[in-house]
């Protein structure tokens, strides 16, 4: 095995041993890529403080996430097309996550099922879902989940509908792939990978091909994924999704202030701070910037992680630092599971381990938990120096810390909020 020291290692094995269409799939995002860029320039943006002197022993980076315990506060971020990155890539990733002791998502446009991780699997892993029309497809998933054990669904409300990904459209990247002469000619100098999934059953969307009506095979796929997302999605429909599912919710792909206060106001337990790793909105905030005015508006109310751009273990814990409770790697772990199967994933989720472990104590830290703005220095303008337009966010009142304050100002079960007016700068 090659000498692994970082994630990039990975990646420069991964980009050798797999198709160059799912490769590609991988390392992109819309139209001119800032923001995909951006995602990881950002962090390096944010210095770290180095102390001495202090006592580094009996360190730790397990806490929780949602109240589940981890090792460390990352999750597997759901991930379309896994098991085309290598053969029953779903079931790999989320074995390498469960030995590690964290959360892994399955996302619904896997190659592997719902049935299939679950029966590879000893404990509950979480499932995502997009915001679909079809309310029985959308109930049936839902009790899918339930059914395999599922301990939270995390539902992604920024792909309403998809953002122009060049690399994509030249390679026939779709659901399912239109192959070319020049993608099958790559694939056949792939021999690794292509044996990999010569010896596997799985080879479309296990979670659509035969659940979603009218969806026998992969003939049919193409017409469900182009009418199947709702266009029209609003915060009532996240509602009605949330009556669906009766355990866990997180929401992924908040990366406005008032978009997270709508979250916690239908009832989320948990939001991800996200551009959907840039492959959406081009021109829009890395999530690490975008995450102090989200700490602001909505304070402890709802517990606040980060995805998109984590690619160190400094990278979780300055997102740490910055407010966040968990991060999610997506790109990082397919660099793994691409090069070099289940244990791909498990070397990149110990190359952040110990990042994230040496990092921490150099701060002068020895428990995750502990670790705050102190460890950082942050620039001028990093969390927004924009020309005001104006723009008012509302902001969570705290005058009644541990309650939900009612409309009538007086504490209730329910979680409407009300809120203190507060002033965010954006961009003209």
């Amino acid at each position: 095995m090659p000498v692994i020291t970082n994630i990039n290692d990975l990646k420069r094995i991964y980009e050798r041993r797999t198709p160059r269409m799912f490769y590609d799939y991988c390392e992109s995002g819309s139209w001119t890529e800032q923001t995909f860029r951006e995602n990881t320039s950002d962090f390096d943006k944010l210095y770290l403080r180095q102390r001495v002197a202090i006592d580094m022993a009996g360190r730790s980076t397990a806490t929780q996430m949602i109240g589940q315990d981890v090792s460390m506060p990352v999750a597997l971020a759901p991930v379309g097309l896994t098991g085309m990155q290598n053969a029953d890539g779903e079931i790999k990733a989320a074995r390498a996550a469960e030995k590690f002791g964290v959360p892994f998502t399955l996302s619904t446009m896997s190659i592997c099922s719902i049935e299939d991780v679950a029966e590879n699997t000893e404990k509950p892993f979480w499932m995502q879902v997009y915001t679909l029309k079809d309310d029985d497809f959308m109930q049936r998933l839902f009790d899918r989940a339930k059914a395999a054990n599922c301990s939270a669904a995390v539902i992604t409300v920024d792909l309403q509908l998809l953002g122009q990904r060049h690399k994509d459209l030249k390679n026939g990247l779709s659901a399912p792939p239109k192959l070319t002469v020049k993608s099958v000619a790559n694939m056949m100098t792939k021999v690794q990978w292509g044996l990999g999934m010569l010896g596997t059953k799985r080879r479309f969307f296990g979670n659509i091909v035969g659940h979603a009506k009218g969806v026998e095979d992969a003939s049919s796929l193409t017409t469900w994924t182009s009418e199947a997302f709702d266009q029209s999605l609003d915060w009532d429909r996240i509602r009605a999704f949330r009556k669906m599912w009766d355990g866990s919710l997180i929401i992924k792909g908040i990366i406005d202030a008032r978009d997270a206060i709508e979250a916690l106001n239908v009832g989320a337990d948990a939001i991800i701070v996200s551009n959907h790793g840039g492959r959406q909105l081009d021109g829009a905030l890395s999530s690490i910037r975008a995450l102090p005015a989200i700490m602001d508006a909505v304070g402890d109310k709802i517990e606040v992680h980060l995805d998109s751009g984590i690619r160190s273990g400094q990278d979780v814990l300055k997102a740490m630092a910055m407010g966040a409770k968990g991060t999610y790697i997506g790109r990082a772990f397919v660099y793994g599971l691409g090069a070099m199967g289940e244990a791909g994933v498990t070397k990149a989720l110990e190359v952040i381990h110990k990042e994230l472990d040496v990092s921490m104590a150099l701060c002068g830290k020895t428990d995750i938990k502990d670790v705050n703005r102190d460890i950082l220095m942050i620039p001028k303008g990093f969390e927004g120096d924009w020309q005001t337009s104006g723009l008012t966010v509302p902001r969570l009142a705290h005058n009644q810390p541990g309650a939900w304050p009612t409309d009538e100002g007086q504490p209730g079960p329910t979680r409407r909020a009300i809120f203190t007016p507060c002033t965010y700068a954006s961009a003209g």
